[in-house]
C-alpha cells in the first residue's frame, strides 16, 4: 500500500500593519488609505515625538506594512530589516529620508517640499478620492493655504471648511505630550473613533471628544498668553515654557500659532524635560525639547538647524529631543544666525 502523501500546510494570509505619527497628518493619511484598501490592520502609533515606530512592528514574510508620516532616516535600520525578510512596505512621508533606498518590496512616496504633507501625498496617490480627510490633515499640519486649495475642489461651505480646520488642529494638538498621561486621548484610541467614519464632518457631529479637545486646547493657550520671549529680534523669537502638562500639550499648536501671527520671524519653543517635572526650568542639568518653525515667509532651514544639535525635521519645521542646558546659548546663537 503506497505511503500516504503529506499535505502541505496552507499558506498563511498576510497580516497588515499601519504605522504612523499620532498627529493629524499621520492619522488622516492612514484613514484615507484604509478607506481605499480596507483591511484589519494592527495600528502602531504614538505621541508626536515617538518617531522610531517601525522597530515595534513584528511583521513576517508576506505581510504588508503601511507607513505614514515618520521619517525614513530615523527608521532606516528597521525598514531594511523588514524588507530583507520579505515584508512589503508602502511608505508615504514628507520628512528627510536620508540616502535613497530601493528594494523590490518597497513602494515609496516621498516629497520634502515645504507645501506638502503626508496626507497630501496619499491624496495624490488616490486621486483625491477621500480628499476631505486630506483637508483635515493639511490643516493640522499648519498648511492652511494647501488645505484651502484642496477644500476648494469639494462642495463645501465656509462653515464646513472652518470646522475641518478646527478638527485638524484639535487632532494635531492631541499628539503632543511627554506621556499618555498628558493627553486627553491616546492617538490610537482617537484613530479608532476616526475609523468609524468615511466623512470627517460626520465624526464632528457624533464624537464629543473633538469638542473636548478644542476646549482643552483653548484653556492651554490661555495659560500661554502673555509669556515673554527669552530672546527675540526682528528675525526670530525663542520662548521657554514651563515643565507642566499644559505646556507639553500646547507647544505644537502654539508654535504654529506664532508662526502664523508673525510670519516674518522664525520661532523656537523650548520645553524642559527632566526627571523631576516640578523642578524649575533653566536649572543646571535641564534638558530641553525644542520645536522650531521657520518663518512662514521663507519656509526653509528648520530641519537643517535642528540636525546640528542632534535633531531632525523638514524645511519649515524641526525639532530636537534633548538639548542640554549647556548648549542652550549655542543653539540660540545658531538660531539667530540662521539663513532661513
Amino acid at each position: 500500500m503506497p505511503a500516504a502523501m503529506s499535505t502541505p500546510a496552507p499558506l498563511r494570509p498576510p497580516r497588515y500593519f499601519d504605522v504612523c505619527n499620532g498627529d493629524a497628518d499621520g492619522l488622516c493619511a492612514v484613514r484615507q488609505w484604509r478607506l481605499h484598501a480596507p483591511a484589519q490592520a494592527t495600528l502602531v502609533t504614538g505621541l508626536k515625538r515617538e518617531i522610531a515606530l517601525l522597530e515595534r512592528v513584528t511583521a513576517q514574510p508576506g505581510d504588508e506594512v503601511l507607513v505614514c508620516d515618520i521619517a525614513m532616516a530615523r527608521n532606516r535600520a528597521a525598514l531594511e530589516r523588514l524588507l530583507a525578510c520579505g515584508v512589503r512596505v508602502r511608505y508615504f512621508d514628507h520628512h528627510a529620508s536620508g540616502a535613497p533606498l530601493q528594494h523590490p518590496c518597497l513602494e515609496a512616496h516621498l516629497d520634502t517640499a515645504p507645501d506638502v504633507c503626508t496626507s497630501v501625498l496619499v491624496d495624490r496617490a488616490l486621486g483625491g478620492r477621500f480628499r476631505t480627510w486630506a483637508v483635515v490633515g493639511a490643516f493640522g499640519d499648519n498648511l492652511g493655504a494647501v488645505a484651502e486649495r484642496l477644500a476648494a475642489t469639494l462642495n463645501l461651505g465656509r462653515a464646513q471648511i472652518d470646522a475641518l480646520r478646527r478638527m485638524g488642529e484639535a487632532i494635531n494638538y492631541n499628539a503632543y505630550g511627554e506621556s499618555a498621561r498628558d493627553v486627553l486621548i491616546h492617538p490610537a484610541q482617537l484613530y479608532a473613533l476616526m475609523a468609524r467614519y468615511e466623512d470627517p464632518l460626520a465624526m464632528l457631529a457624533h464624537e464629543p471628544v473633538l469638542q473636548a479637545l478644542d476646549a482643552q486646547r483653548a484653556d492651554d493657550l490661555a495659560h500661554a498668553a502673555g509669556l515673554a520671549p527669552y530672546w527675540q529680534d526682528a528675525r526670530g523669537s525663542v520662548l521657554l515654557l514651563s515643565a507642566a502638562p499644559w505646556s507639553r500639550r500646547v507647544v505644537g499648536h502654539l508654535a504654529n500659532q506664532l508662526a502664523n501671527q508673525e510670519p516674518q520671524r522664525a520661532h523656537a519653543l523650548l520645553l524642559p524635560v527632566q526627571e523631576n517635572a516640578d523642578a524649575p526650568a533653566g536649572k543646571d542639568g535641564t534638558l530641553w525639547r525644542v520645536s522650531v518653525r521657520a518663518p512662514r515667509n521663507a519656509p526653509g532651514g528648520a530641519g537643517d538647524l535642528c540636525s546640528r544639535f542632534g535633531g531632525s525635521g523638514r524645511a519649515g519645521a524641526g525639532g530636537i529631543d534633548r538639548l542640554p542646558q549647556s548648549a542652550l546659548e549655542d543653539f540660540i546663537r545658531a538660531f539667530a544666525a540662521a539663513r532661513w
